[in-house]
């Protein structure tokens, strides 16, 4: 019920009347906390914020971009309601469960629990810490000894590495003073005056010499240290898990001068259909894929707990991707249902996103088997990592021009591509391995064979 209250010192009258309004605030805090967003990831990087302390926003808005170990995604309001708090800046890392921001919300029955669960664990998470801090703060209260001194005295204690509450003190009130520290260092003599001149002189010559026999530290080597984030991060991970799987390398070199002609006549084809650029990639995806349905071991990951061999009837082919951010590895699902233009067309969409850091956690979901083109960095051989669970992976190197023998012994030009191939040696052997390399082979020497597929 409104109360009125007059103005001090005035007469009531209506104009002066004013009225307090007691109706009960409706409004409560609400902690947003950053949900799973599968694929194993348990930490993100905040990488741009859509909102600020102070707006409102309604369910489903755009509030911020996180950029994971592998992909970017935008986080959307569960809430209509005021930004009150911000947790992270742009770059900090937030942890999956963990509170990302606080709202403040209409009053819901619905959600009375939720919201008394998040604050109720944070007046207690407050409480106890502030318990906890108290008693440490009594305990360093009882055990610490406060010595009376003056800036001076504590600087020259201090060069000379001198407990203060170890001198005896002789000024009022039990301060510590200058001659009490040289007395208890052994260069004056109890009961000196150290204000005589020719005392004071006597100290400051003593002060200059101990500054002379102090050598000068050399200066440290700057250096930076910076964690790892979004892809070197992944990076580390993967790798690491990598180096469990016992690699063997297997290479060979494909001749590439037949496929370059059949490209070159599928380029107008490739161009109507929203392909400007079609690459060699394309072609040796599909190869794989080809290869790998013939091969079906090469696509399979291994249950080392249940020591058993896992089938995947997807050719989900992994493509490795220089992008801002690093080398990402995306992949193009059921190639195996794909020709050859549907392949570079979802490449180039891919390779679009990668550029502008917006592939999403499916991107990268569910590989099988993994290609890498080293040759356009100038590289030839090289020996790549399994990305697990896959069982392997293969990198092509350059193409280059090269002499070569044909049939009638006459000297040719021709364009020559090395591929190296790495597999994990627990379930595929080398026969296998070979085996599988040359149908990719085939295919790419003679691409007509495309076209019974």
């Amino acid at each position: 019920m409104p109360i009125s209250r007059m103005e001090f010192g005035k007469s009531p009258n209506a104009a002066q009347i004013r009225y307090l309004n007691l109706t009960p605030c409706l409004q409560k805090l609400v902690t947003f906390r950053l949900s799973d967003i599968g694929e194993g990831i348990r930490e993100v990087t905040v990488k741009e914020w859509f909102v600020k302390v102070g707006d409102s926003v309604e369910q489903f808005d755009e509030i911020c971009e996180v950029q994971s170990d592998k992909a970017s995604v935008t986080i959307t309001s569960r809430y209509d309601g005021k930004i009150v708090k911000l947790y992270h800046p742009v770059d900090d890392v937030a942890h999956v469960g963990k509170p990302l921001l606080d709202f403040e919300v209409e009053e819901d029955d619905d959600s009375d629990s939720e919201s008394s669960a998040d604050s109720g664990s944070s007046a207690s998470d407050h409480k106890s810490f502030q318990s906890s801090t108290g008693k440490v703060a009594s305990d360093e209260d009882v055990a610490r000894h406060i010595t009376l001194a003056t800036p001076a005295v504590r600087r020259l204690a201090m060069e000379n590495k001198v407990d203060l509450s170890k001198v005896p003190p002789t000024g009022k009130q039990g301060r510590v003073l200058k001659g009490d520290v040289l007395e208890y260092l052994g260069h004056l003599p109890a009961g000196t005056n150290i204000q005589h001149p020719t005392i004071a002189a006597k100290i400051e010559e003593i002060k200059f010499l101990e500054t002379k026999s102090v050598p000068k530290s050399t200066p440290a080597v700057p250096y930076r240290v910076e964690p790892l984030k979004g892809v070197p991060k992944a990076m580390l991970k993967t790798m690491s898990a990598s180096l469990k799987i016992p690699h063997f390398a297997y290479s060979d070199e494909v001749n590439m001068t037949k496929l370059i002609d059949f490209r070159d006549q599928l380029k107008s084809a490739a161009s109507d259909r929203g392909i400007p650029k079609l690459t060699f990639m394309p072609f040796c995806i599909k190869a794989a894929s080809i290869a790998l349905s013939k091969f079906p071991i090469l696509n399979s990951s291994l249950d080392i707990d249940k020591e058993a061999v896992i089938y995947k009837a997807s050719h989900n082919i992994s493509v490795a991707i220089d992008s801002p951010q690093g080398l990402i590895v995306p992949n193009i699902k059921n190639c195996e249902s794909k020709n050859i233009l549907e392949i570079a067309l979802h490449l180039n969409e891919l390779v679009e996103r990668g550029r502008k850091n917006a592939l999403t956690p499916q991107d990268f979901a569910d590989g099988t088997f993994s290609l890498s083109n080293i040759g356009v960095f100038g590289g030839t051989y090289t020996h790549p990592c399994i990305m697990a669970p896959q069982v392997a992976i293969g990198a092509m190197g350059r193409t280059k021009a090269v002499p070569r023998f044909n049939e009638n012994d006459e000297i040719i030009k021709s364009y020559v591509m090395n591929i190296s191939w790495c597999a994990d040696h627990r379930i595929i052997d080398g026969v296998s391995m070979a085996k599988f390399s040359n149908v990719w082979k085939k295919y790419l020497e003679t691409p007509a064979l495309f076209l019974l597929d």
